[in-house]
């Protein structure tokens, strides 16, 4: 038997197979998959197979149209039947708010190629005789959805992988990991042990479980949910097609379609979500199905019989009540576990519709560095919240019960916080002034501060909010005074040791910081020349820097950094819980912090893009960056955690006479695309310097990967655009498509309305070609057409003399 193989995947449904399939299809064949059953004897061969294109995350979209394309071209490849039905799909909507969803959805869909349509209620009836339209407005039609075989797709992508070179064994539980001295593994199994370079958990409902043995307690639970499998219903034994699939997501809370000639329910219930296996999936578990629990799921079942009426008087033949896997936000673990070879391929609730993809891009991020599209969102290092069983179980049913929910943007997830929140010492006083909180990397951060009786409710639209009115107030509070915000959600790490210059030189675009007290701006690069992520250094000292980082981004930073040591004597130590950021920028800024702090603030004694240690408020030890994310003159307070309280109360005393203002996250947003500043959104592992505009950014003279980051853009390029306004009310949320014509020429990344400038501004990356100043295209907004123009230089103060306050 192999012992040794450079790959081991633990775990043989869809997911597992798909990454065998896809590392060998990147040349990795050197590859063993462990099953401790029958190949989808978990979780996948009870899925109902479902497969759409009506997807609104870009990346997901990528994934499930990826899959329509694969499946029917298995059976080709490999001989082995998948069970392909190309039926198409309607997702209905009754109110304004869904039929807006579907027309962002279009806008995602229609740019990267997918065919698909918005349809009244007379073109539902032809498709769909059947289903009862009663206060249906529109439907988003998808006519190259379908429904496969679970286990056959499987199948067929295990039988590819052992084609090229892939081993498959199955009947042969994993019992434990042990890491190497060198970072290796060794798989502990019934039948042996087996040496791997890397690990892969693809466990399924296990993924928990094998997580525990590398030491990663994965944020993952198990929610179980039915479909129904109707008797023969007559109607469908007279018409000779096969209807589209049914997402009705208000009545029904999930899906209707024929199978053979009997229908399907699917209920995802908005109520009473139920987990199971809640701290440990039994091993000897194969083929688990559950009795059925009617009253959990009758609400819905009755509104998909009152849907369905050629329904209603038949007997229900079979009820499949399974388990699926739900992470928190509802995204995949696809990545780095953060423990060093060992990675995640699981925590999948739709893995028949995402595994295909997951499995492509997964592994041409393991072989190649990075993948084709941004995996920022699956990354199984996002959380960073206080994880606990809580935790786990109730955001896991959190996540159920919003499956089918509208996806608003800036939706509130509120279970388990704040109590598992991380938040700073200012959270109880901010929120006396208002403060509206939003979830990032487990911290509680100011999104927006209330006005006037507006509550969180009143901004969840794909429209113009009540939102709008108050970032503009922010925006120009601290445009003409000063705002201040709590900042402490940054990734804060001190480098430290005789080696950290040289460590920095290689792995930072910029010329790392000669000075003590100067600041500079940097990205990190990979060797591929594919970017890591944006972050700000300061020179404390001889051999002594501190870098700030974005939040969502901690865990991984610091997993990174480690990982691309090459014995240079340094450390990495993550202050950031340690210190909070409190930062105030505007016009006034400097007139009120010189009313808290002893220090020089004047431009001579201290310039634009420089550091110092300070005392502000009686607070000693406050990291003083000036730098601003507005475009304004400003400071970010680097304070010690006990501090954090009087140096705010300090700060808000002296400005709350001069005009100082609380802001939020969505005011800051606004402010950086005045100033064409790049978000987490513009800088992914997707793309490289020269493609993300930022070759100004590349004065180091050998950090790895240069020379393949500064190839000139050939596949896209990020352009800065500003929209004219439309008459519907609604901007673009990203992720929506460019047009030059009948060609969709690109796709926004993000955006926010300049108050300044009384345009909503917008970064995409486009064709190359196209970045131009004043080239005019078309952004797609919720279905209409907008024009939109080219910018070569930020609209709000493009000499930068403001954060700079030249005379």
């Amino acid at each position: 038997m192999q012992s040794t193989a450079s790959v081991v995947i633990i775990g043989g449904g869809v997911m597992g197979c798909s990454l065998a399939y896809h590392l060998c299809k990147e040349g990795w064949t050197d590859v063993l998959l462990l099953e401790k059953a029958e190949l989808t004897s978990g979780s996948t061969w009870h899925a109902a197979g479902q497969i759409t294109h009506s997807v609104s995350h870009y990346g997901l979209a990528k994934m499930a149209a990826y899959g329509t394309e694969l499946y029917p071209a298995l059976e080709v490849e490999t001989g082995q039947s998948t069970s392909w039905h190309g039926c198409g799909s309607l997702r209905v909507a009754y109110d304004d708010a869904e039929v807006d969803w579907l027309h962002y959805t279009l806008s995602v869909g229609l740019g990267l190629g997918h065919e698909m349509e918005i349809v009244g209620p007379d073109r539902i009836r032809e498709l769909h005789p059947y289903y009862n339209l009663e206060g249906i407005k529109a439907a988003l039609h998808t006519p190259h959805d379908g429904h496969v075989d679970p286990a056959g797709v499987s199948f067929a992508m295990a039988a590819g992988a052992k084609k090229m070179g892939a081993k498959i064994i199955r009947r042969n539980r994993v019992t434990g990991l042990t890491r190497q001295r060198d970072d290796s593994w060794l798989v502990h199994t019934e039948q042996g042990d087996f040496h791997a370079g890397i690990v892969v958990n693809a466990g399924g409902t296990y993924a928990r479980q094998i997580g525990l043995w590398a030491g990663v307690d994965l944020p993952i639970a198990n929610l179980l949910h039915h479909y129904l499998i109707t008797d023969t219903v007559p109607e469908f034994q007279r018409i000779d097609i096969e209807l589209p699939v049914i997402r009705d997501d208000k009545l029904v809370s999930g899906y209707i379609r024929m199978e053979q000639r009997s229908g399907l329910i699917g209920i995802y219930e908005k109520a009473n979500a139920a987990t199971v296996w809640d701290d440990e999936t039994p091993w000897e578990e194969e083929n688990t199905l559950f009795s059925p629990d009617y009253d959990r799921i009758m609400p819905w079942l009755e509104n998909a019989m009152g849907r369905m009426p050629i329904f209603a008087e038949l007997g229900i033949k079979q009820v499949i009540h399974g388990a699926i896997t739900h992470p928190p936000d509802g995204n995949m673990l696809l990545g780095p576990s953060g423990v060093r070879n060992f990675w995640c391929c699981c925590g999948s609730q739709v893995g028949i519709a995402w595994g295909p993809g997951a499995g492509k891009y997964l592994a041409q991020w393991m072989v190649h560095g990075a993948a084709d599209i941004s995996m920022a969102s699956f990354d199984p290092r996002r959380f960073g919240a206080n994880i606990d069983r809580e935790y786990r179980l109730e955001k896991a049913k959190e996540d159920y019960l919003l499956r089918h929910e509208i996806p608003f943007p800036a939706l509130d997830r509120p279970a388990c916080r704040p109590g598992h929140s991380k938040r700073s010492p200012l959270y109880q006083l901010l929120l006396s002034k208002g403060a509206v909180y939003q979830d990032v990397y487990g911290w509680e951060r100011p999104f927006w501060y209330a006005r006037g009786g507006i509550e969180q409710a009143h901004i969840h639209s794909f429209r113009r909010s009540a939102l709008h009115a108050v970032v503009r107030h922010e925006v120009n509070s601290l445009r003409a005074a000063a705002g201040i915000a709590d900042l402490t959600a940054f990734a804060k790490v001190d480098i430290c040791g005789p080696d950290a210059e040289q460590f920095l030189a290689r792995v930072c675009s910029n010329r790392v910081p000669q000075h003590v007290g100067s600041t500079v701006l940097s990205y990190l690069v990979n060797p591929n020349g594919r970017l890591e992520g944006e972050i700000t250094l300061l020179k404390l000292n001889e051999h002594h820097y501190y870098a700030v980082y974005a939040a969502a981004k901690e865990a991984a930073l610091l997993n990174w950094l480690h990982e691309q040591q090459q014995g240079e004597q340094l450390v990495f130590n993550n202050l950031s819980e340690d210190y909070g950021v409190i930062a105030i920028a505007g016009p006034k800024s400097r007139d009120i912090l010189s009313l808290c702090t002893n220090a020089d603030l004047d431009n001579a004694s201290f310039r634009w893009l420089a550091g110092r240690i300070i005392q502000v408020a009686g607070v000693e030890g406050v990291r003083a960056i000036r730098v601003s994310y507005t475009g304004e003159l400003g400071w970010e307070l680097h304070v010690p955690m006990s501090g954090m309280l009087p140096v705010y109360q300090a700060v808000w005393a002296a400005g709350e006479p001069l005009g100082l203002v609380p802001v939020g996250s969505a005011a800051l947003n606004a402010t950086r695309m005045e100033k064409a500043y790049l978000s987490g959104h513009e800088i992914t592992n997707e793309v490289t310097l020269a493609e993300a505009g930022l070759e100004r950014f590349s004065r180091g003279e050998s950090f790895q990967g240069r020379k393949y980051s500064l190839t000139p853009a050939h596949r896209w390029k990020l352009g800065l655009l500003q929209l004219d306004e439309g008459d519907d009310n609604a901007d673009p949320l990203g992720s929506e498509s460019v047009w030059l014509g009948n060609t969709c020429v690109g796709a926004i990344t993000s955006g926010a309305f300049g108050v300044a400038v009384n345009a909503y501004l917008a970064w995409a990356y486009l064709r190359p070609a196209l970045v131009s100043a004043g080239q005019e295209l078309d952004v797609m907004v919720l279905g209409n057409r907008r024009r939109a123009v080219v910018l070569d230089q930020p609209p709000w103060d493009p000499d930068n003399r403001r954060p700079r306050a030249d005379a």
